[in-house]
């Protein structure tokens, strides 16, 4: 039986996308359990109306997070096999089948690894997505940390790592796949299983999503080393080639270019990608992209380091639990 997860919160305007494309699935989810945070607006009378169409069902839970939003999900389902996603997604048509054919066949594996792609609506999410978003061939397998908008597991060893790090408000998906991988190896990888979603739709919206995604990771410790890399790129590299530009020899300055090469070959060898999938390839929205990937780039990475010591702050105050045991 595989029963398919998501948390919403105020979704009535977007979550028919979700439920539109599960409708469309080659292979149909046993059951649907949605658990909504509190919605303010009409997000459980959208879903309601699904019921002739879905084996959709509802869990209330005002101020929930999204830890606890799907271990509550896990803990109702009834099916052993887990596939979750969020709201504001679309699935492939064959997504819930690529993501479950793994578990169904191999009575040995316990987690599969999905993929998701942007699905950008304006210009300015064209630019984000190439400015944030890997492409497949960026991706190695072995250790890839599925987000969970497209991941399915076994509900019994979900279990056993005690499902999502509840004290944990972003960042959570990543706790949990280094304590599912350490207890039960590797995700299998299959990217077929496509969710398509759309990147944030403004820069004040994006800044506060990389904020809390440091800030996540300050609380949870991870990745410590990639941001100091960070600080000390921005704080001692380039003021230090600034210096040396300015007291000694102008040519130093050169010594910018092979970093700003590394720091944008990504971005920009995807754009082509992505514009592929957009409906405007004018040279218009190519100079915009170009010009504003960026200032996008750099942006989130001020926004990291806003948000990285705000988060080891929380840690030494509140001292978590070490997920790492």
């Amino acid at each position: 039986m595989i029963s398919l997860i998501a948390t919403v919160l105020n979704e009535g305007d977007s979550i028919h996308l979700l439920l539109d494309s599960i409708r469309a699935q080659t292979r149909q989810p046993d059951e649907i359990v949605i658990v909504d945070g509190g919605s303010a607006d009409n997000t459980c009378e959208v879903i309601a109306g699904y019921r002739g169409r879905l084996p959709v069902r509802v869990l209330v839970e005002p101020g929930c997070n999204i830890s606890q939003g799907r271990n509550r999900a896990i803990e109702a389902a009834v099916g052993e096999i887990i596939a979750v996603t969020d709201a504001g997604v679309q699935l492939s048509a064959t997504w819930l089948e690529a993501i479950t054919d793994p578990l169904l066949h191999n009575p040995g594996l316990n987690g599969v690894a999905g993929f998701f792609l942007a699905d950008p609506q304006t210009p300015f999410e064209v630019a984000l997505g190439a400015a944030t978003l890997p492409l497949r061939d960026e991706i190695k397998a072995e250790t890839f940390l599925p987000s969970s908008r497209s991941i399915a597991f076994r509900k019994s060893a979900a279990a056993e790592i005690a499902g999502y790090p509840e004290w944990l408000d972003y960042c959570e998906d990543l706790v949990f796949d280094l304590r599912f991988r350490s207890m039960h190896g590797p995700f299998a990888f299959e990217p077929a299983a496509l969710v398509y979603f759309r990147p944030r739709a403004s820069i004040g919206s994006f800044y506060r999503q990389y904020f809390f995604y440091a800030r996540g990771d300050g609380k949870a410790d991870l990745w410590f080393r990639r941001h100091v890399i960070r600080y000390a790129a921005y704080w001692l590299l380039a003021p230090a080639i600034f210096l040396l530009g300015a007291l000694i020899e102008p040519y130093c300055w050169a010594l910018y270019f092979p970093g700003a090469v590394y720091y944008l070959y990504q971005p920009f060898r995807r754009l082509p990608v992505i514009l592929r999938r957009w409906r405007d390839n004018s040279i218009v929205i190519w100079l915009y992209c170009i010009f504003i990937i960026p200032v996008l780039r750099v942006l989130g990475d001020i926004a990291k380091m806003h948000g990285y010591p705000a988060g080891r702050l929380w840690r030494w105050r509140n001292k978590p639990p070490d997920w790492r045991c």
